[in-house]
């Protein structure tokens, strides 16, 4: 299957790069979305399917990842395609030779239909895409993007409170680093009247560069360095870690890493009686374990589950397959 030059999605996803949020308008998230919905019954009743039967996808990560990974593989084989595994290729493939990233894609190219990868660097799926002649899925570009997980998110806030607009969100954690901050920032800007709280130390705020561009799309942001000002009244609250591998100073890691944590305490604090909880995973400290029983908390359950309703809706339409 060829792969379309242009990256905008505009309701067809078939032979697309799914590398960020921007290439999402209304009608694409609307369809991946009830795409979801349709297919996840097969997941929950362990149905047979043919959806994705003949196709092999390669899985590449650069980096380690439980759920993404996780939920990549089981949702192509849930649809009946195979994939081709390959993790930490900087040991087991020709990488640990001295292989470009550009020779490395053209190999996996050749022998399967579409690459999900996740690296490290900012902009290394990008340039994946400009040499692979099939479908490139970001699965997280270091401080960059992770579109596959705002989905998941969104469709999990869709899921919950009926809407994707008006809403009023806390986000919590590394802004700076934080790849799902970003790209959920970019899904929610596409709907009216989303204010977004950005709690986090100061040295890891949004960059000015990245708060006025996000600031320019509709969205409001307003960032805040005390739980003191979490607004009581807030839908959603993701949280999120502070990402040690960021870090070149680990003293400073240390200084941040559970500067902010939910407890009993804080809920009961600031949060009303039908917000949810989210985070992306792995949590380090920043959520205590006695929050996991709150039916407010979703992260452990709904947030989960959908990561892989959505990823098999997004691997059937970019594979053309629906």
């Amino acid at each position: 299957m060829p792969k379309r030059n242009d990256n905008t999605i505009n309701g067809n996803f078939k032979g697309r790069n799914i590398l960020s949020l921007d290439q999402f308008d209304l009608p694409s998230l609307d369809l991946l979305f009830k795409t979801a919905d349709n297919l996840k019954a097969i997941a929950i009743d362990a149905k047979p399917s043919d959806i994705l039967k003949g196709t092999i996808t390669t899985l590449l990560f650069f980096e380690p990842s439980s759920r993404t990974f996780g939920s990549f593989s089981t949702a192509i084989k849930q649809l009946g395609g195979q994939t081709l595994e390959i993790q930490d290729p900087q040991t087991v493939s020709s990488v640990a030779k001295g292989e470009t990233l550009e020779d490395t894609i053209r190999t996996f190219q050749s022998y399967t239909h579409a690459i999900v990868m996740r690296h490290p660097e900012k902009g290394a799926v990008q340039i994946a895409a400009s040499v692979a002649d099939i479908p490139v899925i970001n699965a997280g570009d270091g401080t960059g993007e992770h579109p596959t997980q705002a989905l998941l998110d969104m469709y999990t806030i869709y899921e919950t409170c009926g809407r994707l607009d008006n809403l009023t969100i806390l986000c919590a954690g590394d802004m700076l680093n934080g790849r799902t901050v970003h790209s959920l920032i970019r899904g929610l800007s596409l709907y009216k009247n989303n204010t977004i709280y950005l709690l986090s130390p100061k040295s890891l705020k949004l960059t000015r560069d990245d708060f006025k561009n996000f600031s320019q799309r509709g969205i409001i942001l307003v960032e805040i360095e005390s739980e003191k000002d979490i607004p009581k009244y807030a839908d959603v609250w993701y949280w999120t870690r502070v990402q040690k591998e960021r870090f070149k100073d680990l003293s400073e890691y240390e200084k941040v890493k559970t500067r902010f944590t939910v407890t009993k305490e804080l809920m009961n604090t600031y949060a009303k009686k039908d917000m949810i909880l989210m985070h992306p995973l792995p949590r380090v400290g920043e959520i205590h374990e006695e929050i996991d029983s709150d039916p407010r908390s979703v992260y452990l359950s709904k947030e989960m589950r959908n990561g892989k309703y959505i990823r098999m809706a997004l691997m059937a339409l970019t594979l053309g397959r629906i």
